[in-house]
Order: C-alpha cells, then structure tokens, then sequence
C-alpha cells in the first residue's frame, strides 16, 4: 500500500528535499506552496510530483487543500508541517503585523494542517505528524522573537500531540535544523555566513537533503516507537540534553 504525504511548503529548499526524499522512499507526495507559481510548476515538471496551492496559515484554506490532495491521491498517512518564513526585527521596533504573520505560517499552520487529518488518522489507526521546527526554537536569536516563539510552540504542541495520539498508532515529532545550505541562506553576506560555520563544531552548513532523511527515517512504518521527540540535525552547534 502506498502512503499518502503532504509537505507543506514543498516546492523549495528544504521542503523540496522533504518532497523528492519522500517520493524516493516510495510515498505519493503533495507539496503545497503558497505563492511562487512559477517555482511551483518548474518543481512539478522536473520531479512529477503533485503541487497544490494554499495559504496555510489560513484555516479554511487547509480545510479544502487537503480535501483537494484527498481527492486527488487519497486519505493522508503523512503530514510535515515544513511551510515558514522570517521576518526579522529587535521586539522594540517590531509591529503587530510583522508579529502575527510570522506566527500565522509558523505556528498557527501546524494546528491548521494537523487538525485536516487527525480524526482519519485515527479512525485508520496510523499517522506520521512531522514538525520542522529549528535551532533557534530551542536555544533563541536575537532578532527573531516571533519565528523562536514560533518554532518553539510547535515543539510543544509536539509534545502533547503525541501523547494524545500515541494509543491510536500515530506518532508525532519534530525535526529541528540548524543552518542549512538553501536559498535563503545563501543570501546572507559572505563575512556573517563565514561567522555562522566557523559557530558549527563539524565546520559546514548542512544540506536540504540531510533533513530529508531524517524525515523519511521518522515517517517509516518501523520507527512507530519514537513519539514525542525531537530530532536535532545541526552539527552540533547546540546540544540538548
């Protein structure tokens, strides 16, 4: 039997690797994106993989994307929660705007998506609910006190997801990267990206597909005893107990 996953944000850096990781593994993926088109269809036609559009921050959005990529591949066995942005700012000149949308796409999404399939995932009695959380939901950055509250909700949530549904054969986790070799990334100023490596003990940024395994590796059948968790995947440039 084939499972079904949805990749949030699946078009692009990380979420693509998650996408083409999954594919690989032998899943039938859908990315959702939510507004480069033309990255989109370029994705679609280089992978084959089936890309849906949807503000996932928007509850009633989900509510139908979901509904669409049931449709079109069947009930979802897998979700991973991957969509986010930045919008960096000190709190004392942040905005109320610039707050709610990074918690909006960051956190607001994960309880917008995960509440589309939770009731057939347990009604089937199998789940995989992957968050991509990050480095700095657990340790903080200056700057970015919306995207660490909101990294960091969602390991929480993590954490009580997974109790809730741990009886019911669905696991929930999170993975949290540290600085991966994207296209974002790659658009920071080449003295701070130097700062940034030389911060991270194996001397190297890591790559999108690296986190990809580790998605594959927490959605597979067999690894239905790990629930709760979170995996760390940043070279050890901050180490929790």
């Amino acid at each position: 039997m084939t499972r079904i996953a949805i990749v949030t944000g699946g078009t692009r850096g990380i979420g693509a690797a998650i996408s083409i990781g999954l594919k690989e593994a032998g899943y039938s993926v859908a990315a959702n994106y939510a507004g480069n088109d033309e990255a989109a269809t370029a994705f679609k036609a280089e992978t084959g993989i089936s890309v849906f559009k949807w503000n996932v921050g928007d509850f009633d959005a989900c509510v139908a994307g979901v509904v669409a990529v049931a449709a079109e591949l069947g009930p979802v066995d897998v979700l991973v929660n991957n969509a986010g942005i930045t919008r960096d700012k000190m709190l004392h000149k942040m905005d109320v705007a610039t707050w709610r949308e990074v918690m909006s796409v960051d956190l607001d999404s994960v309880f917008n998506m995960s509440r589309q399939v939770i009731e057939g995932m347990r009604e089937r009695g199998f789940g995989r609910i992957i968050n991509i959380t990050s480095i700095n939901g657990q340790k903080g950055q200056m700057g970015q006190t919306n995207y660490s509250a909101a990294k960091s909700g969602m390991i929480g949530f993590t954490k009580a997801l997974a109790q809730e549904t741990a009886r019911k054969g669905i696991t929930v986790n999170c993975i949290a990267p540290g600085y991966i070799n994207t296209e974002m990334l790659q658009g920071v100023p080449e003295e701070v990206l130097k700062g940034i490596v030389a911060s991270i003990p194996v001397g190297r940024l890591g790559e999108a597909d690296e986190i990809a395994h580790c998605v594959s590796f927490l959605a597979d059948d067999k690894s239905g005893f790990i629930t709760g968790a979170t995996l760390t995947a940043n070279g050890a440039q901050y180490i929790t107990g």
